[in-house]
Formats: C-alpha cells, structure tokens, sequence
C-alpha cells in the first residue's frame, strides 16, 4: 500500500484504504484456515469478508468511482475496475465449499482481490485526489454517508489469537 502521495490523508480515500487492508487481514485467515483444512472456518470467515467486501464495493461505485465517472475522468479505469468487482462477485457466487477445488478456488479469489486492491491504492484514489472538483466530493461524501463503514460497525470482527 502506497504512503508517498499523501492521498491517504483525504478522509474518504482514507478510510477506502483502511477498509482494503481489512478486507486483505481477513483474507490472511481465510488462507490460514484453508491452509489448517479447515473449510467450514475458511468459509465462515469468506462470509464476513464478502459482506464487507459488498458494503466496500457499493461505497465505492456511488462515490469515488461515480464522481470520477460524471467528471469524465479515467473513464475507462473505472469500467475495468467496475468489471474486477462483478467478476470478484461472481467468482463468490460460483464457490462450492464442498467442491475439490474449494481451497484453489478461494485462494484465486483472494490473489485476485489484493491485485485489484493494489489497483485502487495505486491507481485510481491517487488520482481521484487531484482531478475531483467540489462537486465530485460532494458525491463521494453522499455515498459514504449514505453507506458507512463496515470498520465503524459496533461489533468489530472477531481475531483469533
């Protein structure tokens, strides 16, 4: 994750990031389990992480990704990384906890989501800091408040020790 442009320090891209490295922690359990042949734990903590991950994607595409849209900005950027999220969806969609290549299958899906995380960090929230007008910020905040954080949840997800 990048630390050098200071866009981290605009709340909304922010806490985007913030929410990405969550969503890779809960990935390193979901590996760990798979790695224990654990699928039952691996697939309950898939289910977090894809609910989060659902709140996460929404938040992004009603703001940032929206208000880069109607600025006309990296329009192209946005439809692949628009296209990441509906094929990370339908790879969820497709799991199988009891099929052979269960652990393959959601070991994929986790590389997939850090590349295209690294993606966003590296990309597209750099750049939506220096090309969004007033307005465009207006639309991130509206989505954000609209959708909160899944980090800003009462309870916060369960760590093992």
């Amino acid at each position: 994750m990048c630390e050098y442009c200071g866009c981290r320090q605009v709340v909304p891209i922010g806490e985007l990031m913030d929410e990405h490295s969550a969503l890779v922690d809960a990935g390193h359990y979901v590996r760990r389990d798979l790695g224990a042949g654990d699928h039952a734990a691996a697939m309950s903590r898939l289910t977090d992480l894809i609910a989060h991950l659902d709140r996460h994607v929404r938040r992004e595409e009603d703001g940032i990704f929206r208000a880069m849209r109607e600025a006309g900005e990296f329009v192209e950027e946005i439809d692949e990384l628009e296209g990441e999220h509906r094929d990370l969806a339908e790879t969820i969609g497709a799991l199988d906890i009891d099929s052979a290549d269960f652990a393959t299958r959601v070991t994929a899906l986790l590389d997939d989501l850090e590349v295209h995380v690294e993606r966003e960090d590296l990309g597209i929230f750099p750049v939506s800091v220096v090309t969004l007008g007033a307005s465009g910020w207006a639309i991130v905040d509206d989505a954000h408040a609209e959708s909160p954080s899944f980090l800003h949840d009462a309870t916060p997800p369960v760590r093992p020790s």
